[in-house]
């Protein structure tokens, strides 16, 4: 199993039974030197307002979210759900805990 940091979407029971068919149960965690940026991304219906993690320059900042348990299938389908504004990266997160997170595509 991998790990999954989630910091917004994601952590809706609603997203995870469209993505997933299943609710996950998660862990609280926080990652650290992280802040959260505003994204507007072009769906179906016109703009809709995201954010998105970037690296802080105060190692301080931190984001709260939730760790998942998912599979290696599960993590190729929010792939495909996450739009291209956001790439999957490997972190360590406040509990120690190395987690996937998606942070900013730049």
């Amino acid at each position: 199993m991998e790990k999954l940091f989630s910091y917004g979407t994601l952590r809706s029971k609603q997203v995870q039974m469209q993505i997933f068919k299943k609710v996950l149960v998660g862990t609280p965690d926080q990652l650290l030197g992280y802040k959260l940026k505003s994204l507007q991304i072009e769906e179906e219906f016109g703009m809709a307002d995201y954010v998105v993690a970037i690296a802080s320059e105060n190692a301080e900042e931190n984001i709260h979210g939730v760790v998942f348990n998912v599979s290696n299938a599960d993590l190729a389908k929010v792939d495909l759900f996450e739009s291209n504004s956001y790439r999957r990266v490997q972190v360590k997160l406040q509990s120690g805990t190395v987690a996937w997170v998606y942070t900013e595509n730049k």
